[in-house]
């Protein structure tokens, strides 16, 4: 009897990093077809030792495939064990491999873009954002690591949880676990974008509603203060500004009310939530994200010119 090929961990692990680049030769015919095979090339070649076999296999993953770039990794696991069950004498038919890999696509797909694309990289995003505004190179350099090791890890796990569940992880796509995690990922991508709203966008409505004169001795008098740093005690004058600051006195002599200041009186951040509800609604119609930034500049300018903004 023929000894027993297995894949080994280093084997799983050349396909796994093949599969970084399934989408390098995406086609409107096939799509992803020869980046699946393209991955599969360590496998097939440990697996079949004659050419003609190796290249029976090469052409059974030809067919069309298609589904989200990162969670591609368990339906190769699948296709693994598969293929190694019919390397060692299973009747694996080709029909078989390439129902499987139509049956998860599919469902699969779905979990990706909640998961990845609306949840940890607009989270991580917004972070490295916040070091970078801060002038910290940290950003970038942050975003790249980490995304790429929460990617690739995430990837080689589900990877070789494919692997080892082989056809059994199927049954799973038929429950509600891939539901469960998509409402999941939604729910936290929305809380996460909803808690950004309030930093990221901003709209200010400068016309002045009301100039109000402070009464003497409600304002900080610079001028004594001013006076004082002139002795040369410069720590003793910032110290009674802030001093005087901290106790409830106004920085000037007058008070102006912008219509900003009104709206923030009454729900601080609405508009700001009103506007990205409206761009959510232009999009949820179909309207092109650049149509959008194209008016949101316009609508800046034209604003600011006419002093609204």
């Amino acid at each position: 009897m023929a000894e027993k090929i297995t894949l080994s961990k280093s084997d799983r692990s050349a396909v796994c990093f093949r599969s970084t680049f399934l989408q390098g030769s995406w086609n409107y015919e096939r799509m992803q077809n020869g980046g699946f095979v393209f991955a599969m090339i360590p496998a097939i070649k440990k697996l079949y030792p004659k050419k003609e076999d190796q290249v029976a296999a090469l052409e059974r993953h030809l067919e069309f495939f298609n589904t989200h770039p990162y969670v591609a990794s368990p339906i190769i696991g699948v296709t693994l064990a598969l293929e190694e069950e019919r390397a060692n004498g299973a009747n694996v038919e080709d029909e078989a491999i390439q129902g499987v890999k139509v049956g998860m696509m599919g469902p699969l797909a779905g979990v990706g873009d909640p998961v990845f694309w609306f949840t940890v990289r607009p989270l991580l995003g917004a972070i490295a954002a916040s070091f970078a505004m801060g002038g910290s190179i940290l950003g970038p350099i942050m975003f790249f690591v980490v995304w790429n090791l929460i990617r690739y890890g995430f990837m080689f796990y589900t990877q070789e949880f494919g692997y080892q569940a082989g056809t059994a992880i199927t049954k799973d796509l038929s429950g509600g676990l891939l539901g469960k995690i998509t409402k999941g990922a939604s729910i936290l991508g929305m809380f996460v974008l909803g808690a950004l709203i309030e930093r990221w966008v901003s709209i200010n409505f400068t016309p002045v509603v009301s100039t109000i004169t402070n009464p003497d001795g409600s304002y900080i008098d610079w001028e004594a203060l001013g006076q004082a740093g002139t002795s040369g005690n410069f720590g003793q004058m910032l110290h009674d500004a802030f001093s005087a600051y901290g106790s409830g006195l106004y920085m000037e002599p007058t008070r102006v009310t912008t219509l900003q200041d009104n709206l923030n009186g009454l729900v601080p951040g609405l508009v700001p939530l009103l506007l990205t509800f409206l761009c959510m609604h232009l999009l949820k119609k179909k309207v092109s994200p650049i149509a959008i930034i194209i008016s949101l500049f316009i609508v800046g300018i034209v604003g600011h010119a006419i002093h609204l903004l």
